[in-house]
């Protein structure tokens, strides 16, 4: 599992749909996921820090979980299959001394899963194939300055470059 975080909700250009992306924690890679409308304003008001005066649907859930004496531990996003995603919410038991582990794994679509782990400040984890499937590069400028540079350095190879330390003269030049 790779953690990632949640970079920001997107509106798909040709659908005018809300996308929620993902982005690794070196900001490489972009899981983008396309949501709804309602979980896409439930993610933007995590992350804007809204606290609307009555609980929402994801803070309702959230004051649940902890009333039953559980605790967000994370979250993970992980099955690609017919361009769906799933996720599980992992629950676990809330006790400050630590001598209870028991988690509980709760099947969820992974923008209801994002919502409650930015409310929980839970992480956010992407299983590997997921991430190798789904994600695409999230910085062009230096992915492009590193091939360049990587251009550049093969330009100024010669065969001479390739000749074994303490040999003769190469048999390649």
């Amino acid at each position: 599992m790779i953690e990632m975080h949640v970079f920001g909700i997107a509106i798909d250009a040709r659908h005018g749909h809300p996308i929620v992306i993902l982005n690794d924690v070196n900001n490489k890679r972009a899981l983008p996921i396309w949501i709804g409308v309602a979980e896409a304003k439930a993610i933007g008001y995590a992350l804007d820090n809204f606290k609307p005066e009555r609980p929402m649907t994801h803070d309702l859930l959230l004051n649940m979980i902890k009333a039953l004496g559980y605790k967000v531990k994370q979250i993970e996003i992980n099955e690609l299959a017919s361009n769906t995603y799933f996720a599980t919410i992992i629950l676990q038991i809330d006790d400050p001394s630590h001598k209870l582990e028991e988690t509980k794994a709760i099947d969820s679509r992974p923008s209801d899963a994002i919502a409650l782990a930015l409310r929980a400040k839970a992480p956010i984890f992407v299983a590997q194939q997921v991430v190798a499937d789904g994600t695409i590069p999230a910085d062009f400028k230096k992915d492009e300055e590193e091939a360049q540079e990587f251009k550049h350095f093969i330009d100024g190879l010669k065969a001479s470059d390739f000749k074994k330390q303490g040999s003769g003269p190469s048999e390649l030049s």
